[in-house]
């Protein structure tokens, strides 16, 4: 099987060869963990240093600020993100790549669970939401037949059901009706009333729609990994149609306190059953072992 290297030798051979085409991929943890520089790893993994990954960014942090991607791409690869304008539209879809990071909801330190919103409140974000979906499509769409297949997608905050939370309704949205549909379906939902007229078009910039990988980054309430490995996280229903879920959490060992991850699915392949310690420096995460 053809795989997609994440950037980290080792971490390639502990997923038996790499991320699968067409997969959807967890990086579980808590805040500052090193999720997102795994993250930013795995996008830039095909590219050479100072190049500008082909990859797309959907922060749906609504925290009050963003989650440092162009700060740690320039560190890590010297790479320059752009970011999307989300009061513009995106424009001329099959002459342009969008831009690579797209601010969705915005850094207005807003709820994102029902259980925390009132019924004024939830009724806003549906409002709002319906008004912003089509610049998500157009993003998600100008990505794909501009050749982009990695799509990163940030913010998830810790809810204690996938129900109760406005970004994983999203998050299902993203990979089910965009990233894994026919290009000519999603190219329906982008164009509407003009796809007639621009059907020639998106017949010259078809795409296998089995290739794209999401890499989705989910905030945890615990720090340590054996609490990780517990937590009904790794198999319950936020997970249950993940093919790849990966733990990061920290760990006492000989008195002293060390990141590691642990693999905790990763559907239809080889997996290294192991607790594997790695460290970050300039050059983001590395295994103790490199």
């Amino acid at each position: 099987m053809t795989r997609l290297p994440t950037g980290i030798a080792a971490l390639d051979a502990s997923l038996g060869g790499g991320l699968i085409p067409g997969s959807l991929v967890m990086l579980c943890g808590a805040t500052g963990i090193g999720k997102t520089q795994l993250g930013l790893q795995m996008l830039a993994a095909d590219c050479q240093a100072g190049d500008v990954p082909a990859a797309a960014i959907i922060d749906l942090s609504s925290r009050g600020d963003s989650q440092n991607h162009i700060e740690y791409a320039r560190r890590l690869s010297g790479a320059e993100l752009s970011v999307h304008d989300p009061r513009r539209d995106v424009d001329h879809l099959f002459d342009v790549r969008p831009p690579h990071i797209l601010p969705f909801l915005g850094y207005r330190g807003r709820r994102v669970l029902r259980s925390q919103m009132d019924v004024d409140e939830w009724h806003a974000w549906q409002s709002e939401l319906n008004r912003r979906m089509p610049q998500l499509y157009r993003f998600v769409y100008g990505h794909l037949l501009h050749g982009t297949r990695r799509f990163l997608i940030d913010g998830i905050e810790p809810q204690g059901s996938a129900s109760d939370s406005l970004q994983m309704d999203l998050l299902e949205l993203i990979y089910h009706r965009m990233l894994r549909q026919e290009h000519d379906w999603l190219a329906r939902e982008v164009f509407r009333q003009h796809y007639s007229a621009m059907q020639s078009q998106v017949a010259e910039h078809a795409y296998d729609h089995q290739q794209s990988v999401a890499i989705v980054l989910v905030t945890t309430p615990h720090s340590m990994l054996d609490q990780l490995m517990a937590d009904p996280l790794a198999d319950g229903a936020l997970a249950a149609g993940a093919n790849t879920v990966i733990l990061l959490g920290r760990q006492i060992v000989d008195g002293q306190m060390q990141r590691a991850m642990f693999i905790a699915k990763h559907r239809g392949s080889y997996a290294d059953p192991r607790i594997l310690p790695f460290a970050i420096d300039d050059s983001g995460v590395r295994f103790a072992d490199q």
